[in-house]
């Protein structure tokens, strides 16, 4: 199947956007807010593809990407999130955009992949760990903000496409993809397309309960979702620094632990035993239930070498019957792998 095939799957998931250049839905005064930020597209030149943009909203930072048909990457930057800030984050999206257009003198498609999804009842966002766009209409509003229909995707899902058409799962048939960053998600590649489900929520492992918890481990941290102990809690890296913050007292950053661990210090070094521990147990319970042909890790955390050498060989500990041989590999285009994939919720145009 030809790589650009692929992105005909998201249909059955990416909201169905009215066509209007206005949604009468917006808060009042939204639009307004937005009056002076209207967009005149630069012109296509005579035999020049159309560019596709993708957009990766994590919890700390906005990428963006433009791609040629042919995947080739043409620009590439990033951008801190404006936390806790709806509007803010809005108007990031959309000047990025632009800068990106500018700078290469051409128009383009643009898809987002976001930290959460987009029901199909409400139309709006839910289960987003940056929870100031949780019940907004976000694929609207970034549309009236961009004056053209944009195209939304569960961040996970966006890495599972991209791994699966020209990736580290190029070629398998059941990719389970996750992202260990500020939150934690996965999402579920089958046959080359996403699987979504019905509820928007397939793959949301990261919201189920660490498994096979210890007793100095229960009932775990409270998550914004409402529950305590989700896996989030634990092993995105955000859970990376409450733990060793913990055991220790003092407040590091995710990279700092990991730099001190590699210079030998025993609380880190032990911090990221326990990380390991507690990955290596989440993954296991998703061979149980899905059995996949690969496990790809994308997000800051998966840059840590030191998880592809230990989670693998100790996943037969925990998986039923004590035999496990799923390879766990780092996604191929690292941390943009995600942001490669919301540029291709959209065909080529040309």
């Amino acid at each position: 199947m030809h790589v650009y095939d692929e992105v005909l799957c998201f249909r059955d998931f990416v909201t169905d956007l009215t066509g209007e250049s206005r949604n009468p839905g917006l808060p009042r005064g939204f639009a307004s807010s937005f009056s002076k930020f209207h967009m005149t597209n630069p012109q296509l030149h005579a035999g020049q593809e159309r560019l596709r943009i993708g957009v990766d909203l994590g919890g700390t930072k906005i990428e963006f990407v433009g791609l040629a048909s042919d995947g080739r990457e043409l620009h590439k930057h990033r951008i801190p999130t404006p936390r806790d800030d709806y509007d803010g984050t809005l108007r990031a999206i959309k000047e990025g955009v632009e800068q990106i257009e500018r700078g290469l003198r051409r128009s383009g498609t643009v898809g987002v992949g976001i930290p959460g999804t987009i029901s199909r009842i409400t139309h709006t966002v839910k289960n987003a760990n940056s929870t100031w766009l949780n019940g907004k209409p976000f694929d609207k509003d970034l549309s009236v903000a961009l004056d053209r229909e944009v195209r939304c995707a569960n961040d996970a899902n966006c890495l599972a496409v991209s791994e699966a058409t020209d990736g580290a799962g190029a070629g398998k048939r059941l990719i389970f993809a996750v992202i260990l960053g500020t939150g934690c998600g996965g999402g579920m590649s089958v046959d080359g397309r996403v699987h979504n489900g019905p509820n928007g929520v397939a793959g949301e492992w990261g919201h189920t309960v660490l498994p096979w918890m210890r007793p100095e481990e229960f009932p775990g941290p409270e998550c914004y979702c409402g529950f305590r102990g989700c896996i989030e809690t634990w092993i995105s890296g955000t859970g990376l620094e409450k733990d060793y913050e913990r055991a220790t007292g003092t407040k590091l950053t995710g990279r700092e632990i990991v730099a001190h661990s590699v210079g030998g210090e025993a609380e880190a070094m032990a911090c990221l035993d326990r990380y390991e521990d507690r990955l290596t147990r989440s993954l296991a319970q998703m061979i149980n239930i899905l059995d996949p042909d690969v496990i790809v890790l994308g997000g800051g955390m998966s840059q840590i070498p030191r998880l592809y050498e230990n989670v693998p060989r100790c996943l037969k500990d925990y998986v039923f019957g004590r035999e496990a041989n799923t390879p766990v590999l780092m996604a191929k285009h690292g941390d943009t792998s995600g942001v490669r994939g919301a540029a291709w919720l959209w065909p080529p145009i040309t």
